[in-house]
């Protein structure tokens, strides 16, 4: 997309199509980075592995999904297990207040899949 925004700068408008190219384009980056520090600063400041509703994260998530969505979406930063065999593979926890906990696998980055544990009702 970059390299399209430069080729059609230069074709529209010549060098100054190009500075306005590498401008939106910095511009971007700036919009990029300034929402994951914020998300990493809200998960920072939250308890490790702790959601509100475990129920509500599990029915959010989606294959493919990065780890910045998923922090994102939890509030918190994980609690990291280890994984049962495949170091490619990570393992993260997050748990409500009732007991209720979602795992979620990782690999390269991307939601490979999750898990919803629910605790056993007493009777």
């Amino acid at each position: 997309l970059a390299a399209a925004a430069l080729v059609a700068g230069w074709l529209g408008y010549g060098w100054r199509g190009i500075v306005l190219a590498l401008t939106v384009i910095v511009f971007w980056l700036l919009l990029q980075f300034s929402r994951t520090l914020r998300v990493m600063r809200r998960a920072a400041g939250a308890p490790i592995g702790h959601l509100a509703s475990a129920v509500m994260l599990h029915s959010k998530l989606r294959e493919g999904m990065a780890l910045a969505q998923i922090l994102a979406l939890t509030g918190s930063l994980g609690e990291r297990i280890a994984p049962p065999g495949d170091a490619a593979e990570e393992q993260w926890r997050w748990r409500d207040e009732g007991g209720a906990a979602v795992t979620v696998r990782m690999g390269d980055g991307r939601l490979l899949g999750w898990t919803l544990d629910r605790p056993q009702p007493r009777d």
